[in-house]
């Protein structure tokens, strides 16, 4: 498939049915036609999310007023996510001048699961793969994930293990450890899948990859390994929102850049 057809069989079962929303997260689709897919979770660590795949209408600084109204008064940040052909055109102004914070653009990749599995891939000798089981395994892919991009230790820890926990058909989390440093060492790389069933689509999260084991192919391994495990499930495409550094190797594995999507966020 082209990039231009992928992109659209995404829209289509993706982003309009708002299918990809973390599952035990509240979903509220307000506003005219339910244009506003909004999903929350409330609480102390509380968040949400917001994006608008059939634009804003005539009327879109009310709309985005609206929804700040709405996460400020139960005081939750949120991020709203855009897409690069999102309509109004000028709607990441907008949500800057509503007081939102811009973010790193990423790109959306998304890829075929049989292309990719065309491709050869394998993990060095010196490293072993395996699927997270207990909370060591997960507090140990916390401690990567916050050494790589400082996303907090409990954060991490405690959203992967509930959602593997409530959610196991929907999620899988994998960890490379040194395999010479034997069991309980620390986590090398990680990276976990989400299914979304009934879209064909499974999405790819993680991937992160201490510096020093870096350019050993683990990054392909794990998501060749993922690939396998959805194509085991019936699933047809792969979706990632990759960062510069992972975007040459997507790409070598015979994904497509098709969009870039870029996170406004938002705090009380």
């Amino acid at each position: 498939m082209t990039p231009d057809e992928l992109l659209d069989v995404f829209h289509r079962r993706i982003r309009l049915p708002d299918a990809d929303a973390i599952p035990g997260w509240k979903q509220e689709h307000v506003g005219p036609d339910g244009r506003v897919h909004r999903s929350y979770v409330e609480g102390s660590e509380g968040a949400g999310f917001v994006e608008t795949p059939r634009g804003l209408g005539e009327n879109p600084d009310e709309v985005i007023a609206a929804e700040v109204a709405f996460f400020q008064e139960r005081g939750l940040p949120f991020e709203w996510k855009t897409y690069a052909y999102d309509e109004p055109a000028d709607l990441g102004e907008r949500l800057a001048r509503h007081g939102f914070t811009r973010g790193e653009a990423e790109t959306l990749i998304l890829g075929e699961v049989d292309r990719i599995l065309e491709r050869p891939s394998a993990l060095p000798s010196k490293v072993r793969l395996r699927e997270a089981r207990d909370p060591d395994d997960y507090h140990r892919i916390g401690v990567l994930t916050d050494t790589l991009w400082h996303s907090g230790l409990e954060r991490i820890v405690d959203r992967l293990a509930a959602e593997a926990r409530m959610f196991p058909d929907r999620l899988s989390v994998f960890l490379v450890e040194d395999a010479l440093k034997g069991p309980g060492g620390p986590a090398v790389s990680a990276a976990w899948i989400r299914f979304h069933p009934g879209t064909g689509f499974a999405s790819l999260w993680g991937g992160g990859t201490l510096p020093e084991w870096r350019r050993r192919g683990l990054y392909s391994a794990l998501l060749v390994h993922r690939a396998s495990l959805a194509k085991e499930r019936g699933y047809e495409f792969l979706r990632v929102d990759a960062s510069e550094d992972s975007r040459p190797i997507l790409r070598k594995l015979g994904m497509h850049g098709v969009t870039t999507t870029t996170p406004y966020e938002w705090t009380p």
